[in-house]
């Protein structure tokens, strides 16, 4: 982890155009997908981060081959299978790639063994791995039980029916889904996978089904007798390549450029998603409406202008449900620094195992700018700040790309703002900083 530290000094404006960085959601997806369909695949826009390259150094490392052109394509050649089938990967701290290759190597015939960096060997993953050896899956926990690091051995598909638990992740059952043709082709059968309790991101399997969809698989949503939700692919399912893909740009970090156009006036431009977006994190715009700011939306493109918090304005406070939007949210939270009354968030749970628990950090470091901040095991409560409130202060990333992203926004308080670890970022947006320079003042 750097030891750098990136000081902000107080802005007052922000207006610009920026065009985002490819989808991580989108890209490590559509990697996987590639790589699991016969033929050549041509990604365009693909997320270049460090989510991204874990994923396409484990995807070469199983015999994928995988080039990039000169106008900015990478290609991915396969023959619809790993052909290497002994390996040890490193997957960082990339769930995006983590949960979809345990399950995708679960029935890849070969020797496996799955590692990160310490904190993805905190992150939970047993309700991934129960429902992948209910499916015939050998998998051997190589630390602590039910968390990754994790062994997996040739494995005989059976079944045709698993559950699994939708309160913790919605990244488990996109694993599965994923992953399914494969266990389809082994044993000429239907899969049908039901989802026990809440299940919360529910956008981000939108994504997955949308992309599976693009590459050939259907994926039919049920609900059974007890009114549990039932996802069915079929026995026939086959991925097919596309031949060429675009990546979206990412709707979670546009989420910074949306606020930053709320609380500095705007206009702010943000090129590479619009109405036409895939992407859940696009209900962001609802939530910018409601604390006042003002929103035009194109097909691939969205204009935010808004207040001047610089000059005393107030955000309307809110009390929202973030279930559905959980990176986003994060955003939200230092918005309410700057609202006309107490903001909470609620229905965030999934924040505690993230890439740190953020919950915890996000009420950490709000204090330290001399916010109020109660919390519990899903819910967090700020009071906003008042001018003379503001402190100096230094922000803890703990190697947490969004938590230095969302934090450059309480740069429009009165008081410097120093980020720690900013190179932190890199894990999904590189630039991050630099096209927020670009539209500051």
């Amino acid at each position: 982890m750097s030891t750098d530290a990136l000081v902000l000094a107080p802005v007052t404006r922000a207006h610009g155009t920026i065009e985002l960085p490819g989808s991580k959601s989108i890209s490590n997806r559509v990697l996987l997908l590639a790589a699991l369909s016969a033929g050549t695949t041509e990604i365009y826009g693909l997320l270049e981060s460090d989510d991204t390259r874990v994923m396409l150094q484990a995807l070469s490392g199983l015999g994928i081959g995988v080039g990039r052109r000169k106008d900015g394509a990478v290609v991915l050649t396969s023959p619809g299978r790993f052909t290497i089938l002994q390996a040890n990967l490193f997957l960082g701290n990339a769930g995006t790639a983590f949960r979809p290759m345990t399950a995708a190597l679960a029935f890849a015939g070969g020797e496996y063994e799955l590692r990160g960096v310490a904190r993805m060997h905190e992150r939970p993953i047993g309700d991934l791995v129960d429902a992948l050896r209910a499916l015939g899956a050998q998998i051997e926990y190589l630390g602590q039980s039910g968390y990754p690091p994790l062994r997996l051995t040739p494995a005989m598909a059976q079944g045709h029916a698993i559950s699994v638990k939708g309160t913790v992740s919605s990244q488990f059952l996109t694993a599965l889904l994923l992953a399914s043709p494969m266990w389809v082709a082994q044993t000429g059968q239907a899969l049908r996978i039901t989802v026990q309790g809440e299940l919360i991101s529910k956008p981000y399997v939108d994504i997955t089904t949308n992309l599976m969809a693009r590459f050939g698989v259907q994926v039919q949503r049920e609900q059974d007798c007890e009114g549990q939700l039932v996802f069915v692919v079929a026995r026939d399912s086959r991925y097919r390549s596309p031949g060429v893909i675009h990546v979206e740009g990412d709707a979670s970090s546009a989420s910074y450029f949306m606020a930053l156009g709320l609380i500095g006036q705007g206009p702010v431009t943000i090129e590479g998603v619009g109405q036409d977006s895939i992407q859940g994190d696009m209900a962001f715009l609802e939530t910018i409406r409601q604390m006042g700011g003002q929103v035009e939306q194109h097909a691939n493109r969205v204009v935010v202008r808004g207040v001047s918090v610089a000059d005393g304005q107030r955000l309307a406070a809110f009390d929202q449900d973030f279930n559905l939007i959980p990176d986003a949210a994060m955003t939200a939270a230092v918005l309410a620094l700057f609202a006309d009354g107490p903001c909470r968030l609620r229905n965030i749970g999934s924040w505690r195992v993230k890439e740190t628990d953020r919950i915890h950090a996000m009420a950490t470091e709000l204090a330290k700018l001399g916010a109020v901040v109660q919390s519990g095991p899903d819910w967090l409560s700020i009071e906003p700040l008042q001018a003379s409130q503001w402190r100096a202060a230094s922000i803890h990333t703990y190697d947490d790309h969004r938590m230095a992203m969302c934090f450059s926004l309480a740069a429009f308080g009165p008081q410097p703002v120093t980020i720690e670890d900013p190179g932190c970022v890199a894990k999904t947006f590189p630039e991050y900083f630099s096209l927020y320079r670009q539209v500051v003042q």
